[in-house]
């Protein structure tokens, strides 16, 4: 009796700390995010199922064109790309993207820009027209979402800022068809 006690109290150890360890994980390190709207195309899709790493942006800091999550006013999560880091200034004139002055290539929108006949993927702005302010402040992202012509962003709802940021998300596990890292 003694030892079916010993083993049982070992199974629920052994549940309880794995569960301990899973929330710890999920709620500290990775968590899933899915994509709602189409605002990411064509790099993301209505739906894909991704990762995101909470502890990135801990423990370093965003890079230009990072695709992270956020916390948006509304109380939802939104998934864009970082464009302006701080201290940056940000334009956009003939569908090409100039950080503090110099051009910067979009691969990422290459597709899309393909396909337009009807005017610029981007239209054109400074970061003063649209935001008041010359750079990027600090403690504060620009971002974008991939498909330009129909994305709430920085353009929209202003600067990010830094506590907002969930974190990176770069892994799609789903659609399993879908599956892959995002540069």
């Amino acid at each position: 009796m003694t030892k079916k006690k010993s083993e049982t109290w070992e199974w629920l150890k052994a549940i309880v700390i794995a569960v301990l360890l899973a929330g710890g994980i999920r709620y500290f390190v990775f968590a899933p995010i899915i994509v709602d709207g189409l605002s990411m195309m064509p790099t993301l899709h209505d739906r894909d199922r991704m990762i995101v790493n909470k502890l990135s942006y801990k423990i370093g800091e965003p890079h230009r064109f990072d695709i992270i999550v956020f916390h948006a006013e509304e109380g939802k999560d939104y998934i864009k790309r970082v464009i302006g880091l701080p201290g940056d200034h940000i334009e956009y004139k003939n569908d090409t993207l100039y950080v503090n002055g110099k051009p910067y290539k979009e691969p990422y929108l290459d597709k899309y820009k393909k396909q337009l006949v009807d005017g610029p993927l981007t239209e054109p702005f400074t970061l003063e027209e649209i935001t008041g302010e010359k750079t990027v402040p600090k403690g504060y992202l620009f971002v974008m979402g991939d498909n330009r012509r129909f994305s709430k962003d920085s353009r929209h709802i202003g600067f990010i800022p830094m506590e907002k940021v969930v974190g990176k998300a770069n892994i799609v596990y789903w659609p399993l068809s879908d599956a892959r890292i995002i540069k």
